[in-house]
């Protein structure tokens, strides 16, 4: 959408029609060859900074792989050690029920 640049009608009445006219064009030329070089740039610019942004996302998704991956090693780590004391305080109730039941009369 390129804006037509006007020029004073002074301007026209001193250098004429077409002398006029022919710069209009030229400002309109090189406003669209701006406007389309802002619009590469743009472009280029942002999908540096989408992969840029995809990049640190990758980053974050490994490190909290990672982080969770450690959870579930402590996680684990603690299970095993509640499993031995389950098993130590069942054994320990099952020799003195045990010992209890011979015991009686």
């Amino acid at each position: 959408m390129p804006v037509t640049a006007k020029l004073s009608r002074q301007f026209y009445d001193r250098f004429g029609n077409d002398l006029a006219n022919k710069l209009v064009e030229w400002f309109n030329q090189v406003d669209a060859t701006y406007r389309g070089d802002l619009r590469e740039l743009n472009e280029l610019n942002f999908a540096r900074f989408d992969a840029k942004l995809e990049q640190r996302f990758a980053q974050q998704d490994a490190k909290w792989e990672q982080r969770f991956a450690l959870i579930d090693v402590r996680f684990a780590a603690v299970e095993a050690r509640i499993v031995r004391w389950m098993f130590l305080f069942w054994a320990t109730n099952l020799a003195a029920l045990v010992g209890l039941a011979r015991l009686k009369p």
